[in-house]
């Protein structure tokens, strides 16, 4: 990126956003922050009305706004692959609006633009999981639980585990994450008293409360990271010749992979045996538990049990 694109940038980024400071705009173009002050002359003197205050940073004044903006086949792209999940991973609501937005920026385009990026786009596909008639589509609470969440509205649902009945719970919604083709609810639990984690497949009778709730100032979902309590430590035995299958495949829990000689060592960690137990068995004879001895007691357990049905 060189100097002009920078400023433009540094722009837009406050066009969209209140005060920003020197070190934020110093990190997001990965630039020092000197050159950030050098930048932010050369915009005030070009015309940009620039605010600037210390410790609160710089401030674009109300009403300046850039003409439109150009994009180039590559970010177009960028933009249209993006609507392309929305269509895919989100609820109703969100793929119609996906849909109308994607029309939208293809109409804006120059046919220059348009004729550069189709093959581009053409040749990038996103697959995403195949969701049969009795697999429960989670998206179908996007756009309630995302209300409540703009909203600070409680929420209210039963929720049950395999092999469990469902409980009934009463959460404030703190925000959506999507995680390896699934949706979780990030929400403050009545329940527990404290932050869980709720996969929106596993909700049933979802109600909007009219209780509302406040956000804790200290939580931004953009930088909650939850507790590891991930204690138990799993260790396998592979056949050597494993090695890249285990890592092609790949597992959530996998802490590392260790090759030897005459085997391949992959250690994982885990909150419960329940968490890898099945992904464990789907290896067959080309796995042998190391440790713990409780593991191996199940694993035989689950053996047996298989070798009576045949």
């Amino acid at each position: 990126m060189n100097k002009t694109e920078r400023m433009l940038a540094i722009v837009l980024e406050l066009q969209r956003k209140s005060w920003v400071r020197a070190e934020d705009l110093a990190s997001i173009f990965e630039i020092s922050v000197r050159t950030i002050y050098r930048d932010m002359q050369a915009l005030s003197e070009a015309g940009v009305p620039l605010l600037g205050s210390p410790g609160q940073g710089y401030l674009l004044m109300e009403g300046y706004f850039l003409p439109p903006v150009h994009f180039t086949a590559s970010e177009a792209v960028s933009l249209l692959i993006g609507t392309d999940f929305v269509e895919q991973q989100f609820g109703q609501h969100y793929r119609r609006n996906a849909e109308v937005a994607r029309r939208k920026i293809e109409s804006i385009l120059p046919a220059i633009v348009r004729e550069q990026s189709n093959p581009m786009r053409e040749g990038i596909r996103l697959l995403a999981q195949q969701r049969t008639l009795a697999t429960i589509d989670d998206r179908q609470y996007i756009e309630p639980i995302g209300q409540a969440i703009v909203q600070k509205r409680k929420l209210k649902f039963g929720y049950s585990k395999p092999h469990h009945s469902a409980i009934t719970r009463t959460v404030c919604p703190y925000g959506l994450a999507f995680n390896t083709n699934h949706w979780v609810l990030v929400a403050y639990c009545e329940l527990r008293q404290d932050i869980r984690h709720f996969r929106l497949s596993r909700i049933s009778d979802l109600v909007e409360l009219q209780d509302s709730f406040v956000l804790p100032e200290h939580f931004k979902l953009s930088e909650y990271r939850p507790p590891d309590d991930r204690n138990m430590l799993i260790r396998l035995q592979f056949d050597p010749h494993m090695t890249e299958r285990i890592q092609e495949v790949g597992n959530f829990y996998i802490e590392k992979i260790e090759e030897e000689p005459s085997a391949t060592i992959v250690t994982l960690r885990v909150r419960q045996v329940e968490d890898v137990l099945f992904w464990i068995l789907s290896w067959g004879d080309q796995v042998t538990v190391l440790e713990p001895t409780s593991l191996r007691l199940q694993i035989i357990e689950k053996i047996n049990n298989m070798l009576k049905r045949y």
